[in-house]
């Protein structure tokens, strides 16, 4: 059953995972495991986006994604929810025109007592310059980034890295600690899988 409005109680750190999961596969359950235990997170939730403006393929329906998503992870505080379809109009959704940044002004207005955590692979931060209203986000919220396979160059030698130097929190230091703008990259065990991949082999 999907959670289109996750409890959350007052005082929670929150964790979102969010993106088109199309497929979902054992890379995104593996970010999110390691969220949980290295952040100190009390839960984690997948935000399955109608749309994503960045890709040219339409993906699969967002019922599919999301009953997919919940074959990949089975864990008591991960919830899966399509949460951003409901905080904007239809129309806005059908055609992708919201940001990140807009859905995390949306989430906290909803849920105002609650921290939200923004969590992403390395390859976002790559080209997180090319988010409409990067900055405003970094700025405003606590990041966790993941080290992914497909993250090419160094992602901390891109543009957001090189903006948001002096926010980047040492590894030995608790991101929960601060305050934004403030993000943390985590070296982890690399699986090697990715979502292009799974539908370029036809399993999706």
């Amino acid at each position: 059953m999907v959670q289109t409005w996750p409890i959350a109680c007052a005082g929670m750190v929150i964790g979102l995972l969010g993106g088109s999961f199309d497929p979902a596969h054992e890379g995104h359950a593996h970010i999110t495991r390691e969220a949980l235990k290295r952040l100190g997170l009390d839960r984690v939730w997948w935000l399955v986006t109608p749309a994503n403006p960045l890709k040219s393929r339409a993906p699969a329906t967002i019922a599919d994604r999301i009953a997919q998503s919940q074959t990949i992870i089975r864990h008591p505080k991960v919830v899966v929810t399509d949460i951003e379809k409901h905080l904007f109009g239809p129309a806005v959704c059908k055609n992708g025109f919201r940001t990140t940044f807009q859905t995390l002004s949306a989430l906290r207005k909803h849920y105002p007592k609650v921290t939200f955590v923004w969590l992403m692979g390395a390859d976002n931060l790559a080209q997180f310059h090319k988010w409409n209203q990067w900055e405003a986000l970094m700025g405003s919220t606590l990041i966790g980034v993941f080290a992914r396979p497909s993250m090419g160059p160094n992602p901390r030698l891109s543009l957001a890295a090189r903006r948001f130097a002096r926010a980047q929190v040492r590894p030995n230091a608790r991101l929960l600690h601060k305050k934004p703008a403030a993000w943390q990259f985590f070296n982890l065990p690399l699986i090697p899988q990715s979502s292009s991949a799974i539908r370029a082999a036809g399993r999706w």
